[in-house]
């Protein structure tokens, strides 16, 4: 019974591959055919050299596009309602509530962290000495003594700025921070 079960699907197999070799193009045989003598050997000729069919009155026609009429003159039109007044109130309302923007995210220089406060107040001379226009802050949260140096918007002055003061404070990194926005800058 076993090998019956086994020899079921190679014999289902074997029919398969028979049915699709049957249908495949036909091979060229050793023997000659016969050539076709019923048809004259001219139409086949000139069938070759033709179309298969005319489609072109199948193909749809279209009339071109009509001309644009010419422009006779320019018509003004006059506005009815006119928002020119309720714009400017706008614009009035946003730039005063703009000038009361006291800070916004950016970037401050962290050049000490540690206990003593004699080493925070030596590299705040040196920084402050050589780079009279930075703002620095003292941060004292006991234990911990933190100088920050600078307000900076954007990451990229906030960098050029650690270039500059990295061999003052060989530890300095950058820090994320609430900074003053600088009014007489813009």
């Amino acid at each position: 019974m076993n090998r019956l079960l086994t020899n079921v699907p190679v014999l289902l197999a074997s029919l398969a591959l028979a049915g699709c070799a049957a249908s495949g193009p036909a091979a060229p045989s050793a023997t000659t055919a016969a050539p076709d003598t019923t048809r004259p050997a001219a139409t086949t000729a000139s069938r070759a050299s033709q179309p298969a069919e005319d489609l072109s009155k199948y193909r749809p026609k279209f009339s071109p596009p009509p001309a644009p009429k010419p422009l006779t003159g320019k018509t003004f039109v006059t506005p009815t309602a006119s928002v020119n007044a309720q714009i400017d109130q706008r614009l009035r309302d946003q730039a005063y509530t703009n000038q009361n923007v006291k800070y916004t995210s950016g970037y401050r220089i962290q050049a000490y962290v540690g206990l003593e406060r004699d080493e925070a107040m030596a590299i705040r001379r040196a920084v402050i000495s050589r780079y009279p226009e930075e703002t620095d802050y003292v941060v004292f949260k006991q234990p911990i003594y933190r100088l920050f140096i600078g307000d900076y918007a954007t990451r990229l002055d906030a960098e050029r700025a650690m270039l500059r003061i990295r061999p003052l404070a060989p530890k300095a990194e950058l820090q994320p921070a609430q900074v003053l926005i600088n009014k007489t800058r813009f």
